[in-house]
């Protein structure tokens, strides 16, 4: 069974290799013609708003892959 430490550490662990992220990858850019399709497809306000959800989306996703990268190297080859 997991330690409460390492189920709570995961999450975490997550959101900081999205922070990461952000400082190494860039995030995707769209067109200005699909940007504006995606704008009006879901409602949003302004574009400004869809790369708000863009962005935090990106991050999230590139901080699990990190993790589960980081994690896979740690158990396979670190960990005795």
């Amino acid at each position: 069974m997991k330690s409460p430490f390492e189920t709570f550490l995961m999450p975490l662990s997550t959101l900081l290799f999205g922070f990461l992220s952000a400082l190494l990858l860039p995030a995707p850019w769209f067109g200005l013609a699909l940007t504006h399709k995606l704008v009006e497809m879901f409602h949003l306000e302004d574009i400004g708003q869809l790369y708000t959800l863009v962005f935090c989306l990106w991050f999230l996703l590139l901080g699990a892959v990190e993790f589960y990268v980081v994690r896979f190297i740690y158990l396979r080859f670190i960990r005795p």
